[in-house]
């Protein structure tokens, strides 16, 4: 029997044909999959006086919700945060992601000296360190199901500091006694796909397959890059610290090469978190914006696995000559993906997407004679 629960998450709904063909793989299908889809979506819109959002997210025809987000236009007077979070095993490490990382990124030392690249790096590393221990249990109990958040709100009570200290505005994440002092973290992990705007400078950070696309003249640029096994660079750290790649996935069981949580895969005590099987190190990219900018998205692989970048940007500028609502253009998104049945896979996903359109003109330090090309930062898109 514990074979077979390893078996069901082995085979994410990501990739399940010919497996899904198969006997053993109809059954499994009845698990992860609902026999009609859920089509509610929540949305969201917002915004400043430098940028607007639209956001949506759909649960689809998976048995779960495992996507989570974040948006704050406002994060500081001159900084907005967007992220995307896609969950897999589980959706408490995606939750955990858009309640800390933007948090734990405002508190380092290099976001103070403006080093936003190093600032968010080092976040992403801090959320494995944080969902360790006693405190990491915890939160991630109080963030899952019923019966956890139950568990983990009593061991709160029962074993979090006491006094004084438990009252400070900031949370040093101290240390604390109890029953999972010793837990490793999570077996369950997520992506993280963030993207902070902060005058006329845009950086990208991303662990995972979710992905931030620029429309630039209509042009699709990818910003980020999908980690997965089989990228050299990727297949290179894998081997060797230890591990292998199997069917296009990590040890046979993970088809992503860099995440947030899946701690049995980072458990080489004598390399350092970056040089893990799987990573949670993000790549980190900085595009100077300039008016040729239409908009961003962010979104889960719910949506590039039935879009490529341009057809989605494509989309994108078809909508907005319509619909001036940015969340109903996400929504519409979803529609146009969903699929009708869930025989081939594509378009089965959980969905999340967040659109960011730039108010014009966008403000360039007078310096600059020349704004940068994505195209020297990232991949355009071809058509």
């Amino acid at each position: 029997m514990h074979y077979f629960i390893h078996s069901v998450r082995v085979f994410e709904a990501s990739n399940l044909q010919p497996f899904a063909d198969s006997p053993i793989g109809r059954f499994v299908n009845m698990g992860i999959y609902l026999s009609t889809p859920k089509t509610d979506k929540f949305s969201d819109d917002g915004e400043n006086d430098r940028l607007r959002y639209g956001l949506s997210s759909m649960q689809g025809w998976r048995a779960t919700m495992e996507d989570a987000h974040a948006a704050f236009p406002d994060l500081d007077p001159s900084t907005s945060f967007f992220g995307v979070y896609d969950g897999h095993g589980g959706k408490v490490v995606a939750k955990f992601c858009a309640k800390y990382l933007h948090q734990q990124m405002l508190r380092n030392e290099a976001y103070s000296a403006g080093d936003i690249g190093s600032s968010v790096q080092k976040a992403f590393f801090r959320m494995d360190e944080m969902m360790r221990g006693q405190r990491g249990w915890r939160e991630l109990a109080v963030l899952g199901d019923k019966i956890n958040k139950f568990t983990g709100m009593i061991e709160g009570l029962i074993w979090s500091p006491r006094g004084s200290d438990s009252n400070d505005h900031v949370d040093d994440w101290a240390f604390e006694e109890g029953p999972h002092s010793d837990f490793a973290g999570p077996t369950s992990g997520s992506t993280a796909c963030v993207a902070i705007i902060r005058n006329y400078q845009l950086i990208v950070a991303n662990a995972g397959d979710s992905r931030c696309v620029i429309s630039r003249k209509g042009q699709a640029y990818n910003l980020s890059r999908d980690h997965k096994p089989d990228l050299e660079v990727e297949k290179e750290r894998i081997l060797k610290a230890g591990g292998f790649i199997h069917a296009g996935r990590v040890n046979g069981s993970l088809n992503l090469a860099r995440a947030i949580g899946d701690m049995e895969f980072k458990q080489n005590k004598y390399l350092p978190a970056e040089k893990q099987i799987v990573t949670a190190n993000p790549d980190i990219n900085t595009v100077e914006l300039c008016d040729d900018d239409d908009f961003i998205v962010l979104a889960c692989d719910g949506i590039w696995d039935c879009m490529s970048s341009q057809q989605l940007v494509d989309f994108v500028h078809e909508q907005l000559r319509m619909e001036n609502k940015l969340s109903v253009v996400c929504e519409r998104v979803f529609d146009r993906c969903l699929a009708p049945s869930t025989a081939g896979g594509e378009g089965c996903d959980n969905m999340t997407m967040v659109l960011v359109q730039f108010k014009k003109p966008i403000q360039s330090p007078p310096s600059v004679d020349e704004q940068s090309s994505p195209s020297k930062t990232a991949d355009p898109e071809s058509k």
